[in-house]
């Protein structure tokens, strides 16, 4: 017997502000479950733009409380032969379809189980091609939060699709190269390249990132590493940044400057500017990291 609770739902799709959609999926959770507490994530994601649902989910999914099921309706492929998928890890769940979109969350989290959803009984009773958010997402993540099993919800498989995540490049010892992967509102330009990545590969320049040869690596502490600001040098779209910034107000207004993001990403920004337009760069575009050869 399932009872009425609390429990938190979040949604994150592309449908933006200007339309009914989101509001729909809200009026279909509430009224299988008006208890549900429905939070928006964001519904500004560009049409289409599955990376960048990916990255905004993995970005903001472990600040919610345990149990929170996790709705992301990025869904380029609705009405044809892709999967929606329900997957559970320890903490939460996340009913998605099976484009990719969980990628960021198959690297960081141990999955529990992976359900291919199929059970119309949790669906609405009329399904349209072009609008399952309202149809499949919407109820069966109000059924989950009255605590039906994600199990009943269709049929166990074993696999997701994956995108193809861009990783940063050893080019040389002292050289690594990213790129950049979203540009938030401010125009402020985030990279594939983690606080972690770039703590490892200062440690041990020497070898490739990630090798056995890391033992300088695990000894290096990351506040001595990242105490070697001045070292860093950072090339983007031919003009170069001196030094790792620890906030945007270490540089004058206009200027650029390299920091580590509130999401762990090292990031390329303007003290009160525009990353994007001051450099012309875009997503894809690549960037330069290089570190004097300083002792530690």
């Amino acid at each position: 017997m399932t009872v009425r609770q609390p429990r938190v739902i979040t949604l994150l799709t592309d449908f933006g502000n200007q339309d009914a959609y989101v509001g729909i999926m809200k009026g279909v959770i509430a009224g299988i479950n008006p208890f549900a507490n429905i939070v928006d994530i964001c519904h500004s994601i560009s049409p289409q733009d599955i990376f960048s649902g990916a990255y905004l989910l993995y970005t903001s999914y472990k600040y919610f409380p345990r149990k929170t099921i996790h709705v992301v309706v990025v869904d380029p492929g609705v009405g044809s032969r892709r999967n929606i998928i329900c997957v559970e890890t320890k903490n939460y769940f996340f009913l998605a379809p099976d484009n990719g979109i969980l990628s960021f969350i198959v690297q960081e989290e141990r999955l529990k189980s992976i359900i291919r959803v199929t059970n119309s009984k949790y669906f609405l009773p009329s399904l349209s091609s072009t609008f399952h958010g309202r149809d499949v997402f919407a109820p069966v993540a109000a059924h989950l939060s009255l605590g039906v099993r994600s199990q009943k919800m269709g049929i166990k498989i074993n696999q997701l699709k994956q995108l193809d995540m861009p990783k940063p490049v050893h080019k040389k010892t002292g050289q690594v190269e990213g790129q950049i992967i979203y540009i938030d509102r401010f125009g402020n330009l985030i990279t594939n390249i983690k606080k972690e990545y770039l703590v490892k590969w200062v440690g041990g320049q020497k070898s490739e990132v990630g090798s056995q040869k890391t033992d300088t690596c695990k000894k290096a502490s990351k506040e001595k590493i990242l105490s070697q600001r001045d070292t860093m040098e950072t090339t983007i779209e031919k003009k170069k940044i001196i030094a790792l910034s620890k906030n945007y107000t270490d540089v004058n207004a206009g200027e650029p400057l390299v920091l580590i993001g509130s999401a762990g990403f090292l990031e390329v920004s303007i003290n009160q500017g525009n990353a994007q337009r001051y450099f012309k760069a875009d997503k894809g575009s690549k960037i330069i990291i290089e570190i004097g050869q300083s002792p530690f």
